[in-house]
């Protein structure tokens, strides 16, 4: 099927919806519902192939007008220059039709789990890991988002051995997504007398967070341990066992949360992770056996192994840490991903 046909597939659907939409208004409103949330989806795509199409009409009128020799020739110029004006806009509003119709993932506008582990490089990784929370915080207000820490387990001199937080708001996983894997920083340690530049490593997870009719968790797999919550170093930081520790039992999947005093929100907390950690569970399933189906073609490219690195190969690495350039990555990071899936589609 070539691209025409594709988009005239496209607007027939959006034509059948907008009727089918008016038919169950006032009669079954779920369905309603359904049909006009898929027609608003398409609007935007329409709306792009009807420009797309009016643009060829007019290269079509300006062509034939340019090459009638019954024409006026001061007619003709104009039309050729008008039609090589029109033209050069053509590629981008084909690129906008083709990025409008790659097929979306249902996770982008979820809201996530940010998991942010110190790595390799001792006292200097966990600052860097607190860097990054710091980062997202910053990032996150700038956007309007929510961000709620779950938990924290700090090392007592500025930086963390690991926290864990929610992130909501209007298409959060779809800007965070690329941020997965390992984050490296090359610099000078404010603790370095000689200068040395250190190298220190953290990871970052980003899970989308899904539905709880999505993933339902049965009691029978499950085991909930309760214990102490404590400190650095081990210390006790409260007297009753709110502390909450829960064991899929199927998968091995671990979470623990102690950062609340009732033992009721650690478990909420904890249960709300394991969601996400097996919902992810899924999605990378499910992506593995669609790479696997087209490895022959596209050979690999793990994203995961990717590492991005600040300092020496990072410009403007303090307005990056301070989530005012963070966006560049990003934008960076998508295209690149929308390039990958185009080149698929050929």
């Amino acid at each position: 099927m070539d691209i025409g046909d594709k988009l005239d597939r496209v607007v027939a659907r959006y034509e059948e919806l907008g009727r089918a939409a008016t038919e169950a208004a006032g009669q079954d409103q779920r369905a309603y519902a359904r049909l006009a949330r898929e027609y608003a989806e398409l609007q935007p795509v329409v709306e792009r192939i009807m420009a797309l199409r009016k643009i060829e009409a007019e290269l079509d009128d300006l062509d034939a007008l340019a090459r009638d020799p019954s024409g006026e020739a001061e007619m003709r110029r104009l039309a050729e220059e008008e039609h090589r004006a029109l033209k050069a806009k053509l590629p981008g509003l084909e690129r906008e039709v083709q990025l409008l119709l790659l097929p979306k993932d249902k996770a982008d506008e979820r809201n996530v789990i940010l998991e942010i582990r110190a790595g390799t490089g001792g006292d200097e990784a966990a600052l860097f890991a607190a860097d990054l929370l710091r980062m997202y915080q910053r990032y996150a207000d700038a956007r309007g988002w929510r961000l709620e820490i779950l938990g924290l387990s700090d090392t007592g001199i500025g930086g963390l051995k690991e926290a864990t937080a929610s992130i909501g708001g209007r298409g959060v996983f779809a800007r965070l997504k690329f941020e997965s894997g390992v984050h490296r920083v090359q610099r000078v340690p404010a603790t370095e007398a000689s200068g040395r530049i250190h190298t220190s490593t953290a990871t970052v997870a980003v899970l989308p967070e899904p539905e709880e009719v999505e993933i339902k968790i049965e009691d029978k797999d499950l085991r909930i341990d309760v214990f102490r919550a404590s400190g650095p170093g081990g210390q006790s930081v409260n007297t009753t066992d709110s502390a909450v520790r829960i064991t899929h039992l199927p998968t091995g999947i671990v979470v623990q949360q102690q950062d609340e005093k009732s033992q009721h929100k650690n478990r909420a907390k904890a249960l709300k992770l394991m969601r996400a950690r097996l919902y992810e569970r899924e999605r990378s399933a499910a992506a593995a056996e669609r790479a696997a189906a087209r490895k022959s073609q596209i050979g690999t490219g793990d994203r995961s192994e990717r590492i991005r690195t600040y300092g020496l190969t990072l410009h403007k690495i303090d307005r990056v840490l301070a989530g005012e350039a963070l966006d560049e990555l990003i934008e960076a990071l998508i295209a690149e991903d929308q390039a990958a899936r185009l080149a698929e589609l050929q």
